[in-house]
């Protein structure tokens, strides 16, 4: 059975239970198994009067909601590719993508994204919103089935575009073979979370489903007994995230970094002896967790745990269990606070060409830092430069319709990440940062930036990205956007520097009014900073920045 097959039979199962919600405006709107399957129905009749067949792609331009759930199922139980699109990107990039998949339909989630792709491409195909496909179920709707088309491993049923940090978004193509080996692997990650269980998982989302990691937990969530809640306004994630009540949830680093802060700030505001006591647990906790425990370290541990720690988590949640997360690296320090918490922190590695999963933390085994071993059924070993090699089921079969991009990326059976590692005794991988980011200064030493980078925005709470410049100069230079002030970023610079070895330490930095944002193009959809188009974009401040320290 694949993966669409046991999606429908675990919908069939749960056909009186609710299966997945939506929360709108302070109201949670539930279908049950019967209802998405009914819904599921309509689409794949509409899509039948489109002419619409195996094979053909189809565009899904909209936010996450319980419609757009229900025709990305239609689309897979047709056999038709789903080309699901970020929302909030511009227009001219969602359309330079459309173009190179050639859809024969594309679904829009509301009038404006509609008018904005038909201004800029007025030749597109057809464009439908998603109301109008369930607004009015054409009478052929009763004779759709629920069983989904017969598709063999090698089928592809998505495509989905890259975030394009260097360059040109490319389409990687996923086949059916690649999402029946990883949504049983992520299903079983789960189940040893959750262990024996007599409800279903109650899980909730906000990330959009056009990105691979996301769209797994979907689907992983429709193949086994879960209610999955779909946040639809990100201004209000925290109301939302208390009427889901949840068990876990998937996240990206930027939001837990937010809540650690969050949480931290409000103590040091309240003070007395709340504060008192999250200061001294705390400090008692990384101190026994190093191995150097003082004589009163058991005293306010043993108060921060019957006071203080419990009450920041039922606030997080009070059925939490863990949480997920992924997209990039989150700093050690915070999954070490909600580890505190007695919260693990699950993460994942992975890429759109992975099937979005490498590795993945083992929920009884957590080692902070690292992103977990890699998931059953799969290798992955250091090549050349540390460089991570992949292969093994999940491995996409190519970037659609560019057979030199893919060669150059599938090579000898293995698939170059592009990505530098390491992995301990364990198996437990860390990720050092991208092969394309490395900085050459004029030294010829090899400079990953991410770590610095991240090291420089833990200790500037007001600092919204930092960039490390510095191939081919003579040292190395930062660029920071955010709410900082010179002197209070030279302190931090000047304190993470005496960590370094001399070729990393920043010796200039340039404050940047204007963040890195999607809308303004230096963005990926999934916030990855297009570092060649913020080098291009701020050059002239680059280059006065080395004048001045030369000078």
């Amino acid at each position: 059975m694949n993966f669409v097959e046991n999606i429908f039979q675990n919908l069939r199962q749960s056909s009186g239970r609710p299966v997945l919600q939506e929360v709108r405006d302070g109201r949670v709107v539930a279908v049950t198994g019967g209802d998405l399957l009914a819904s599921i129905r309509a689409a794949r009749a509409f899509l039948r009067r489109q002419g619409l067949k195996k094979g053909d792609r189809c565009v899904l331009l909209a936010p996450n909601s319980l419609r757009w759930a229900a025709v990305d199922f239609a689309l897979l139980a047709e056999g038709i590719l789903a080309v699901p699109l970020y929302a909030r990107q511009a227009p001219a990039e969602l359309v330079a993508m459309m173009k190179d998949c050639s859809p024969s339909l594309i679904c829009c989630g509301d009038q404006a994204l509609r008018e904005a792709i038909s201004r800029q491409w007025p030749d597109a195909p057809p464009r439908v919103l998603l109301d109008e496909m369930f607004a009015a179920p054409g009478a052929d709707a009763g004779t759709v089935g629920d069983a989904p088309a017969a598709l063999a491993d090698a089928d592809p049923v998505t495509i989905i575009y890259t975030s394009g940090t260097s360059g040109e978004a490319k389409g990687v193509v996923l086949n059916v073979g690649n999402l029946s080996h990883m949504v049983p692997c992520t299903g079983a990650r789960l189940d040893l979370l959750m262990g024996p269980r007599t409800e279903p998982d109650r899980v909730f989302h906000y990330l959009p489903f056009c990105f691979a990691g996301s769209w797994i937990l979907l689907l992983t969530s429709l193949s086994r007994p879960s209610l999955l809640t779909l946040s639809t306004d990100l201004t209000k994630l925290m109301d939302e995230l208390k009427l889901a009540d949840p068990n876990y949830f998937l996240n990206v680093p930027a939001l837990l970094e937010r809540v650690r802060s969050g949480v931290e700030e409000q103590l040091e505001k309240r003070g007395g002896l709340a504060r008192l006591l999250y200061r001294r647990g705390k400090a008692a906790w990384f101190r026994r967790r190093a191995g150097r425990s003082a004589a009163l370290d058991p005293l306010w541990l043993a108060l921060a745990r019957a006071v203080v720690f419990p009450a920041i988590r039922k606030k997080l949640g009070p059925n939490l269990k863990a949480l997920l997360c992924g997209s990039a690296p989150l700093a050690q320090e915070t999954q070490l606070f909600f580890l505190m918490l007695g919260l693990p922190v699950l993460q994942v590695y992975g890429l759109t060409e992975t099937t979005g999963i490498c590795t993945l933390d083992h929920p009884r085994r957590v080692e902070p830092g690292r992103v977990g071993p890699a998931i059953p059924g799969i290798e992955m070993k250091l090549g050349q430069g540390e460089e991570i090699l992949v292969r093994g089921p999940h491995i996409f079969p190519g970037y659609w319709n560019r057979p030199q991009e893919t060669a150059q990326a599938l090579r000898n059976g293995w698939y170059h990440t592009g990505d530098q590692g390491e992995v301990d005794a364990a198996g437990n991988w860390r990720i050092i940062g991208r092969l394309k980011n490395l900085i050459i200064p004029a030294s010829g030493h090899n400079v990953a930036p991410e770590p610095i980078e991240d090291a420089l925005l833990r200790r500037l709470p007001g600092a919204q990205q930092v960039l490390l410049v510095g191939n081919g100069r003579s040292f190395l230079a930062a660029l920071i956007t955010g709410q900082v002030r010179r002197e209070q970023a030279q302190g931090e610079i000047d304190a993470v520097n005496t960590e370094l070895p001399h070729y990393q330490r920043v010796r200039a930095f340039q404050l940047l009014a204007e963040p890195f944002t999607i809308e303004n193009g230096l963005l990926t959809a999934n916030g990855k900073l297009k570092r060649a188009h913020i080098l291009a974009r701020y050059q002239a401040e680059i280059d006065e920045m080395y004048r001045q320290k030369v000078t």
